[in-house]
């Protein structure tokens, strides 16, 4: 089988706008969490959120006028790509019809879309911008960057709700594991800090109420719901041959991907996490991999009451008696849920675990939760030796999808 390796990797999210300072943020256990300042929220029954702040993607743009004329995930998303492009150091031009590329979008354009249809209410059809339809269609920049950037392989897009990223991610990795591609750009983007995206979130009593920094609390028993953040990440899949025979430099191996669905309901998860389980299986099964040779989880962790109980019930049949041994936490507890972006910003942050031998705490522990009883890594990060990680992203949808990521030996 062919071995995948992430030989590159971009980031824009609330903690930071490259990968560097979004480690240094989550290694120091800082908060993204704030009063939303996007749209005016006070009418709202949740007025916190994690926003990316003063950022201008338009440098990743070769065509800066598209910049204007494309939703704010897209450039997120766009921008992201272009530093794990950048980053991979690869020469496009040689491998471009090697080269292909899967990002997707959970919520996609919806502050598009929300100001288009005030433009037709207020001023007609004929007002309405020419850019709308490329603006909302979701495979949109995932098709946009390999046009700007000329990568001619497999392109496609994922759209699973919360375990976009995540699937995107596992499919690029197939796709090289069966020879239709060396390289693959894989990630999310998300920008669903929107009038009536929160209106529709706060209407199913999804997110938190707290509203106040500490309102994303995963695991702990005062948690009431998820904090809505927005960013995107993207790495770059690279067949370890291909790699070696350019010397890239190697930050680790992609090494298994599960996925299932719940096929239980359209927005509770399974009680017991019967799905997230059969995924978390399924990942170490490709991975070749034991239960105890993983240290770490990255819990899909939302902060929800049934999510989080699930999860854990989950973890604990995967992994049996080495559960009581796991590092679990939540990247969720600093930097909300992206969405459709969660599992890429949440696979950065385990790589860069294992790199860096550094594991970010679960933020807001503050009252243990019987149904919860894993070593959630509370409050402070922890130094600690880390081979392997796994890594959850679940869905709307019953949609899951699992990666392992573990230290590269050649």
């Amino acid at each position: 089988m062919r071995r995948i390796v992430i030989t590159g990797l971009g980031t824009v999210n609330p903690l930071g706008q490259d990968v560097r300072s979004y480690w240094d943020a989550l290694a120091a256990g800082r908060n993204a969490v704030g009063p939303v300042t996007h749209f005016d929220a006070s009418g709202y029954a949740t007025t916190v959120g994690a926003e990316v702040k003063d950022y201008d993607g338009t440098w990743a743009f070769q065509d800066a006028k598209m910049a204007g004329r494309l939703d704010r995930y897209q450039i997120l998303g766009h921008a992201a790509a272009r530093q794990a492009l950048d980053d991979c150091g690869v020469e496009v031009a040689k491998v471009a019809e090697r080269f292909g590329c899967i990002l997707g979008t959970g919520i996609g354009a919806m502050a598009t879309i929300t100001k288009e249809q005030r433009t037709l209410d207020s001023r007609g059809p004929r007002r309405v911008g020419p850019f709308l339809i490329p603006a909302i269609i979701p495979n949109m920049l995932s098709g946009y960057f390999s046009i700007e950037y000329g990568l001619k392989g497999p392109n496609l897009s994922v759209v699973t709700a919360c375990a976009t990223a995540n699937h995107a991610i596992g499919e690029a990795m197939e796709i090289i594991r069966r020879g239709d591609a060396d390289l693959m750009v894989a990630g999310g983007a998300e920008a669903a800090i929107a009038e009536l995206t929160f209106a529709g979130f706060c209407s199913m009593k999804a997110m938190s109420t707290r509203n106040d920094p500490t309102a994303s609390r995963p695991f702990d028993k005062g948690r009431d719901g998820f904090v809505m953040g927005e960013g995107a990440a993207v790495v770059v899949l690279e067949e370890l041959e291909h790699a070696k025979a350019r010397g890239a430099k190697i930050y680790a191996e992609l090494a298994g991907f599960g996925q299932s669905a719940d096929a239980h309901h359209l927005t509770a998860p399974h009680p017991e996490g019967e799905g997230g389980f059969r995924a978390m299986r399924m990942a170490l099964e490709k991975a070749d991999m034991r239960p105890d040779q993983i240290q770490l989880v990255n819990a899909h962790g939302t902060s929800t009451p049934l999510g989080d109980k699930g999860e854990t019930q989950a973890i604990k049949r995967c992994f049996g008696d080495h559960a009581s041994k796991l590092m679990v936490h939540s990247t969720k507890s600093l930097v909300g849920h992206l969405l459709g972006a969660a599992g890429s910003v949440e696979l950065i942050a385990s790589l860069m675990a294992v790199q860096e031998g550094i594991v970010h705490p679960t933020l807001n522990q503050q009252e243990a939760d019987p149904d919860c009883d894993l070593d959630y890594v509370p409050n402070v990060a922890r130094k600690a030796q880390v081979d392997a990680v796994l890594s959850n992203s679940f869905g709307f949808g019953g949609h899951n999808a699992t990666l392992v990521v573990r230290r590269f030996v050649g």
